[in-house]
């Protein structure tokens, strides 16, 4: 029994989820997001780095041009430093913005919005010798290892065969002059680059399924783990026990106080059962004193026939009353006609006259 209650053998709850979210617990892949920042990286030099080879090239030449007059000086230095900076600037910002985009949504795609604070404080563990030693030489550790050397692997198989399968144009660019052997030189490595990030990419696909399958594992629960739990969100079972008997015993109560007063008992026939009392000197309309379903439905009836209290079935009229009728509260006026029709019919059985209807408001 004591193995049974030990083993994970239930889902995690969604009380259990959040509480791991917020501890920082999520299923998190830094390959994904490394594999598609290197896509997202190829494709964008791609687009824009014509402009920041352009950049490069017209820098070298304005600088290696004025070789003969430049006479360098502390103003013509920093003057220099920054109107390339500011250029160079100018030219990557487009790659390096959308790259930080393409960073954090890839990041919030895996995890969405997680804010952690107790995260930014330091923590000297994470610094500890012994402990780095301990994860690195951990199963963990030693499978990260393990993949990442497939990976070295993979990303070496995947070059190679570019290089192979382009190999008569790798001959023929040897051939090329100094500007058409860069821009060849260019496109081939953004080409392998895009390449391996794609190959990449579907192993971090693998690797995140890897994860979310062992992070649902080590959320599962044991018996226990959700006793405990429901213990904990709903209090000790014995006193929402006693809390429930209290309660029911009030019900009870209710009903064994209203239903002697009930004038007559509405049913659905036997799952609903609503009694309703009159008294025109008193009310301004039929009041509900007492309503149930199944068991309490059975007790209405019951004591109604211990009272001499009549009980009509009327299905509509008493889902409605049911429905939107609380205990001590009158009859909507919707109910007024189908109500009095009732009570007159009860007022015949008992051969009483019946009391003026209530009015419409």
């Amino acid at each position: 029994m004591a193995e049974f209650a030990g083993e994970k053998s239930f889902e995690a709850t969604a009380h259990r989820r959040q509480e791991a979210r917020e501890q920082g617990q999520v299923v998190y892949s830094q390959d994904l997001g490394s594999a598609a920042l290197l896509m997202l990286g190829a494709l964008l030099l791609m687009m824009f780095g014509g402009g920041l080879l352009k950049f490069c090239a017209e820098t070298m030449r304005n600088q290696l041009g004025q070789v003969n007059e430049l006479r360098l000086t502390q103003e013509t230095l920093v003057f220099q430093v920054i109107q390339v900076g500011y250029g160079l600037g100018m030219v990557l910002l487009p790659i390096l913005g959308l790259m930080m985009l393409g960073g954090v949504f890839g990041t919030v795609l895996q995890i969405g919005l997680l804010w952690l604070p107790d995260r930014l404080t330091p923590d000297i563990s994470r610094i500890s010798p012994a402990s780095g030693l301990k994860r690195i030489f951990s199963l963990t550790g030693v499978s990260k290892l393990g993949f990442g050397l497939f990976k070295v692997l993979i990303v070496g198989i995947v070059a190679s065969a570019i290089v192979w399968l382009r190999w008569n144009d790798v001959m023929r660019s040897t051939g090329l002059d100094t500007p058409q052997f860069a821009k060849f030189l260019v496109k081939m490595s953004l080409d392998t680059a895009l390449w391996i990030g794609l190959v990449l990419f579907l192993l971090a696909i693998l690797d995140y399924g890897l994860q979310r399958w062992k992070f649902e594992q080590d959320l599962r629960m044991t018996h226990q783990e959700i006793r405990e739990e429901m213990k904990n969100i709903q209090g000790d079972p014995q006193i929402v026990s006693r809390r429930r008997a209290i309660q029911r015993q009030m019900v009870l109560n209710r009903i064994a106080t209203g239903v002697p007063k009930a004038d007559v008992v509405v049913t659905n026939p036997t799952e609903l059962a609503i009694a309703i009392q009159y008294a025109p000197e008193e009310m301004a309309a039929p009041i509900v004193v007492a309503k149930g379903a199944g068991v309490l439905a059975q007790r209405i009836r019951r004591l109604a026939l211990e009272n001499d209290i009549p009980v009509v079935e009327r299905k509509p009229l008493a889902q409605l009353l049911y429905k939107e009728v609380d205990v001590g509260k009158p009859v909507p006026t919707e109910t007024y006609a189908a109500v009095a029709e009732v009570l007159a019919y009860v007022y015949q059985l008992k051969g009483k006259k019946m009391p003026a209807p209530p009015k419409v408001a």
